[in-house]
């Protein structure tokens, strides 16, 4: 298999940003282009942090999947009430543009996002977003519900980051920033399946627990686990693994 670091340059932000790329390996076993999982980092990381945090590129290689893990700033992947447009980035020009460079599956049934955190959000709200784009998508720790967390104490930096992405947490119920919203008003409900991962002693486990419940009532197509854990990579390194069996993809037999 191959690991490509790369920049591109990114119109919709008018920025240079990184991508760490997972290629498989040309073998026989292989039939047909990969499938594609883009797989989303969390606040406080970037495009690396998947490969230097967990062990992905280990465990792809079982799979005839590419994992794209692009960078995102402090985004929430989300066109910023003070910044750029993150949204537009990742629902309409990147996947252009991963089409364009490589030679992977174009079959929206073998399309799937993920991530961790911030990035467990940004996968499920692009999910929700863009229907008919990604067939699978998993949250691991996710913020599923900011708009519960308005009257958290948070510090300096944080609110700062809030601020420049939904101008304040107070506008972000029951706008399109507000994943339980969303999934509440959501008509039809999608062919998209769901998975949704928490850590019973993390501080977003709750967040998790929302959105299974509101996915519950809509009739989504939702797999959810909880298991002890916290909010790391210790975590996020086991139930990635988790993520990858549930995918509908080509696995090697191992002895």
């Amino acid at each position: 298999m191959a690991l490509l670091e790369t920049r591109f340059y990114a119109r919709s932000i008018d920025l240079s940003l990184g991508m760490n790329i997972i290629l498989p390996e040309h073998s026989d076993a292989w039939s047909e282009p990969p499938a594609v999982l883009y797989l989303l980092h969390g606040l406080s990381g970037d495009h690396t942090s998947w490969c230097r945090s967990s062990s992905i590129e280990r465990y792809a290689r079982n799979y005839n999947l590419a994992v794209i893990m692009p960078e995102a700033h402090k985004s929430f992947y989300c066109d910023m009430a003070h910044g750029s447009n993150y949204w537009n980035l990742f629902a309409e020009e990147l996947p252009i543009l991963v089409n364009r460079w490589f030679n992977l599956s174009r079959d929206w049934k073998k399309t799937f996002i993920a991530g961790a955190s911030m990035g467990g959000y940004g996968a499920l709200k692009l999910a929700l977003g863009c229907p008919g784009r990604f067939s699978h998508a998993a949250s691991l720790s996710g913020a599923l519900d900011i708009a519960a967390h308005i009257h958290d104490e948070w510090d300096e930096s944080r609110l700062r980051t809030f601020g420049a992405v939904f101008n304040s947490l107070e506008q972000v119920p029951a706008s399109g920033n507000d994943l339980i919203h969303r999934l509440q008003s959501l008509e039809p409900i999608p062919d998209t399946e769901f998975f949704v991962s928490c850590g019973t002693e993390d501080y977003l486990y709750q967040d998790s627990v929302s959105f299974r419940e509101t996915a519950n009532e809509k009739g989504l197509r939702l797999t959810y686990e909880e298991s002890p854990g916290a909010h790391n990579w210790t975590y996020w390194d086991r139930h990635i693994q988790t993520v990858l069996d549930w995918l509908p993809i080509a696995k090697l037999e191992t002895n």
